[in-house]
């Protein structure tokens, strides 16, 4: 098993401009749904900034983690 590059996924996803805005908009859904401990808020349609309150759902971390696509090793 290979060791994960963090810094470089991180380049490639989160340190870009779409990266960050869908960050942000996945915390105020965060804050939006008042989720309790141990809960995140679910996007229902897979869209992290469309949070209208339709599209938003408290869900364990668990079963939210269970429903991301799955990431692949690139070639």
């Amino acid at each position: 098993m290979t060791k994960r590059n963090y810094k470089k996924e991180y380049a490639a996803t989160h340190g870009t401009a779409k990266g960050k805005k869908d960050r942000a908009s996945r915390n105020k859904a965060a804050r939006l749904s008042k989720c309790g401990p141990g809960k995140e808020a679910h996007h229902k349609d897979g869209n992290p900034r469309n949070n209208s309150k339709s599209n938003r759902a408290c869900i364990s971390k668990k079963a939210n983690r269970k429903m991301q696509p799955k990431r692949g090793k690139k070639k």
